[in-house]
């Protein structure tokens, strides 16, 4: 189970017992199962996808990648993985989809921050 004790003993409080915890747990464990995999589904074999990130000497405020692959893993709550560049590549510490054309990355240390990416650059 990923609530941690304050967690659980709120939702013990509001009357939730300890088989509506497990359940809520693994609830939220399969929603994030499922974000992994549209996140994955989304960056596909990689290609062409714009950022909002903020870039060191860019002016512009999207941003063109060459995405090679993202690699994502779950457990819990938990989403990570790691988002390979052409050139570079980041951490992910967690993710969401925004819409069919637009998700959104915690990006780790380099970026520290989240980011929004899209195959179009108007969708952004």
């Amino acid at each position: 189970m990923h609530f941690d004790p304050r967690e659980q003993a709120a939702l013990r409080e509001v009357g939730l017992d300890t088989d509506d915890l497990r359940a809520a747990s693994d609830l939220v464990s399969d929603a994030v199962e499922d974000d992994a995999e549209q996140l994955a589904q989304f960056f596909g074999d990689g290609g062409t996808f714009y950022s909002n990130m903020e870039m060191a000497h860019s002016a512009s405020d999207v941003q063109e990648h060459t995405v090679d692959h993202v690699d994502l893993y779950t457990h819990g709550a938990e989403l990570r993985g790691y988002l390979k560049f052409d050139s570079w590549g980041v951490p992910i510490e967690g993710g969401r989809i925004l819409s069919e054309d637009v998700v959104e990355l915690t990006l780790g240390p380099t970026i520290d921050g989240r980011v929004k990416f899209a195959r179009d650059d108007d969708d952004l």
